[in-house]
């Protein structure tokens, strides 16, 4: 239950910073033999802005995540938009 922030990021001495930052929960996961096993999930709702990303360099395996995450982002908030900001939003989490 605890709430952390997870912050990759890319600095560069002297010239700028990229930083993406999201709100994270700890909840229990699973358990085996070995113990008690426990995962992350993500809190914030807001899209990333994929016109700052070079997708070029990105795994597909970073590309389904950034699409997971923003359908994820479309799914939730959507219901509580008017049709403007759907419309908004659905151009901000297009699939990559």
């Amino acid at each position: 239950g605890m709430v952390v922030s997870n912050e990759p990021g890319l600095y560069r001495s002297g010239e700028y910073g990229i930083r993406i930052e999201n709100l994270i929960v700890v909840k229990e996961h699973c358990s085996s033999a070995f113990g008690q096993f426990y995962a992350f999930e993500t809190l914030t709702l807001f899209p990333y802005d994929t016109s700052a990303i070079e997708q070029s360099l990105l795994t597909e395996e970073e590309k389904n995540f950034i699409n997971a995450y923003h359908e994820r982002v479309y799914r939730k908030l959507s219901p509580y938009l008017t049709k403007t900001e759907c419309k908004w939003l659905a151009r901000k989490t297009k699939a990559i």
